[in-house]
């Protein structure tokens, strides 16, 4: 996409913050075996980091939804085929000598072979919209409301299976599909909050202080509470978006962010465990919140230096950019060499 909203770069922004947040906390917390304060946001924006991103995701897919079909299948699924499979193995790769271990050579092949079917560790999103993208243009034909009524429902359903490939589909399409079907309405609340951000930080104070009460008092999963809390988390961050996207330093800062989402989705992981290990053992810092939040810049500069030094080098750009061999249409042209997980 050689074109880019702002608001929806800052939104992208705050998107990928919130998901280096996420495992940079449960994972602290899980290895410290207590709880810290950083917890307590993640907890608050549990219904709605995800459905924001995927939202986001289905925006602009109305523009490109009925390009012929080998173009759609190249630049909307083998572009986070290609990602997936790579960083898949990359991931595999520094947990291969433990699953080894574990389980053998014969193990160890069933694992990587079995990530092909069941979206492997954090990489489960990139699966997703692969399979959102194709599924959509599958069903393009069929009446809107039908499609949006079963994907509510299944969101709604008690589906938990213990399968990522199938509780995440069920409880995260509506989301993208909505950000596809609704995407006019969605660009129409951004221009309003734009136009009124008096109005937009009121409503985004009392929608704060109902998601928190929700939350916090044990309803935010009961069917029906969860939709309703993750299409309104979603359009909150859209309307916090726009009021964010007039503030210069924040605004450039979240917006590059939410333009290289893919390069820090992708490869967050590493610094991530990484600074974990070392923060937690070295004993230096006490307070468990605090860790998380240093692990969570570490998750985020990570990537911003590795993409940096490629960008510098010419080394690895196969990392961050499908190259040529990987496409089965004409290359991209410019900025659309990459583009940012949508």
């Amino acid at each position: 996409m050689s074109e880019r909203v702002d608001w929806i770069d800052v939104a992208k922004g705050i998107c990928i913050i919130m998901v280096v947040m996420m495992h940079s906390t449960l994972g602290v917390e899980k290895a410290a075996g207590e709880t810290g304060w950083l917890g307590t946001i993640v907890e608050f924006a549990r219904p709605f980091r995800m459905p924001d991103f995927f939202l986001i995701a289905g925006l602009f897919l109305s523009r490109r939804i009925d390009a012929p079909w080998r173009l759609y299948i190249d630049r909307k699924v083998l572009h986070f085929v290609y990602f997936y499979v790579l960083w898949l193995t990359i991931q595999f790769g520094f947990k291969a000598p433990g699953i080894q271990a574990e389980a053998g050579w014969e193990g160890l092949a069933r694992e990587y072979l079995m990530a092909f079917v069941e979206p492997w560790g954090t990489l489960w999103f990139i699966y997703h919209l692969a399979l959102f993208l194709l599924l959509t243009r599958l069903l393009k034909n069929v009446p809107w409301l039908i499609v949006w009524l079963g994907a509510a429902a299944l969101e709604m359903a008690p589906i938990h299976t213990g399968s990522v490939l199938i509780d995440e589909f069920a409880g995260r399409f509506v989301y993208f599909y909505s950000g596809y079907i609704f995407a006019r309405h969605v660009f129409a609340l951004a221009d309003e909050a734009a136009g009124d951000r008096a109005t937009a930080i009121t409503s985004l104070a009392l929608w704060g202080i109902l998601n928190g009460l929700l939350v916090f008092h044990g309803y935010a999963d009961l069917p029906g509470v969860s939709l309703a809390l993750g299409v309104a988390g979603a359009l909150a961050i859209v309307a916090a978006s726009t009021v964010l996207a007039t503030v210069p330093y924040v605004s450039w800062g979240l917006r590059w962010l939410g333009e290289h989402s893919i390069v820090i989705y992708l490869a967050f992981f590493l610094p991530m465990a990484i600074s974990r290990m070392l923060l937690l053992k070295s004993g230096l810092v006490g307070d468990v919140g605090t860790v998380s939040l240093m692990v969570t810049l570490a998750g985020i500069a990570g990537p911003i230096v590795l993409y940096s030094l490629i960008q510098w080098t010419g080394v690895g750009k196969f990392l961050f950019e499908r190259p040529m061999w990987a496409r089965i249409d004409q290359p991209y042209r410019g900025r659309e060499a990459m583009v940012p997980a949508e």
